[in-house]
């Protein structure tokens, strides 16, 4: 329950809990209407910080400007836009650690910019990922002073519908956009430029309940015949009374890795089927005001896991009323389906309905899937006892990595 004028957007992950007590300094004890296998991963969760109540009573952000924690580093200073410093916490609950005495962050936009600052070695990592061909720059350059990682990020870039917008609420015009976007030469095209290129359902493809390609070859724009998905995405929007197209606007963050490229991609792929979108490109914090506002018609749309890869994490997305659910669309058959997904208790069954839900949404067409992301990640060899994770804002404690000597 946040404070009025507070947004939670994960807060649709807890709709399991009935009420929480403490009955004892150090103890917490959750009430679920429902036995939940993903309860412990949830509040597990890395983006669900435990806040102090006092500091929230003094102000409902006061954590926007303000830091109270108990990590491996404390702040020292900031400058908006630019850089962070954090040193070590010399009263961190781990004895010995952390080892290194501090950290500063760059906050640098321009990606070549970015992998400059690696190649002469004023910074010793880059951690959001770097495009295939600055990779290879990177490391001929290099050679073996540095070290290259590609994991298999737990989020995929496709396309949100504003439904309460003409005429993204009518599912034939939905359709019609999707089949006209070939996941399988976006993938050839995007890779080298993003790393997006894992084709996949709503899940996953490397996930237990991720669908495979060949599963979906029956979904709009999952089949392989180009020529045929195009035809019908034609015979779709002449149904729906727009024959030759309509103009329109994908609203999309001012981020080149991968948010540009896909969104380049996807604009110049409608227009085979006659629909016109402008490319809207817009700031950081502008983008995350619009997506939460709803003041888009369409919108490029990262999502997935941030940990557990469970399906009540990545699938909530698709509630009607969900906190992450930007197009606001309801469907009591996929709200359904995740309940029943929620409380199966035999994997195998929890599987099919999990890939159940995955059909009904990508075939109704109310998110567009487009591809799942590798992201690579250079660091310097010097850097020891660390290794990315999927997700790049994840693994970051950094307390037990050190520095070897140069």
């Amino acid at each position: 329950n946040p404070p009025k004028g507070v947004t939670s957007p994960r807060r649709s992950l807890y709709q399991m809990i009935e009420s929480i007590d403490a009955p004892e300094k150090y103890t917490v004890v959750f009430q679920l209407k429902y036995p939940a296998a993903s309860f412990l991963s949830m509040i597990a969760h890395p983006a669900n910080f435990i806040f102090s109540k006092a500091d929230i009573d003094k102000a409902p952000d006061w954590h926007k400007k303000n830091t109270n924690g108990t990590g491996p580093f404390k702040f020292k200073k900031w400058v908006r836009g630019s850089t962070l410093e954090v040193e070590r916490n010399p009263n961190y609950f781990k004895e010995g650690l952390p080892y290194m005495d501090g950290i500063k962050y760059f906050m640098i936009k321009d990606l070549s910019a970015r992998a400059k600052s690696v190649r002469s070695g004023r910074t010793d990592v880059e951690f959001r990922g770097f495009p295939p061909a600055e990779v290879g720059a990177i490391q001929k350059q290099l050679g073996d002073k540095v070290t290259i990682r590609y994991p298999k990020a737990m989020i995929q870039w496709g396309v949100a519908f504003n439904v309460d917008k003409k005429p993204f609420d009518d599912e034939r015009v939905r359709k019609a956009l999707g089949l006209a976007l070939d996941r399988y030469n976006m993938s050839k095209t995007l890779k080298p430029l993003s790393g997006l290129e894992t084709v996949g359902g709503l899940v996953h493809p490397d996930a237990e309940w991720g669908l495979q390609p060949e599963e979906m070859h029956d979904l709009p724009g999952f089949n392989p015949d180009t020529e045929a998905n195009i035809k019908e995405a034609k015979r779709l929007l002449a149904e729906a009374g727009y024959p030759n197209g309509f103009k329109t606007a994908l609203t999309n963050r001012s981020v080149k890795l991968p948010y540009i490229d896909m969104g380049v991609y996807i604009v110049s792929a409608w227009k085979k089927i006659g629909v016109e979108a402008e490319h809207k490109l817009e700031e950081s914090a502008t983008w995350s005001k619009t997506r939460r506002t709803r003041d888009f018609e369409m919108l490029l749309d990262p999502y997935g896991s941030a940990a557990a890869g469970d399906p009540d994490e990545v699938l909530v997305k698709f509630l009607t009323g969900a906190s992450p659910n930007w197009g606001r669309f309801s469907d009591p058959e996929v709200d359904e389906l995740y309940k029943q997904q929620q409380v199966e208790r035999d994997p195998q069954k929890r599987i099919q309905l999990v890939k159940d839900l995955q059909r009904k949404v990508i075939d109704r067409a109310w998110w567009l899937p487009g591809l799942w992301w590798t992201r690579i990640e250079v660091r310097s060899s010097k850097i020891q006892n660390y290794e990315p994770h999927h997700n790049h804002w994840m693994n970051r404690r950094l307390e037990d990595v050190w520095l070897a000597q140069k």
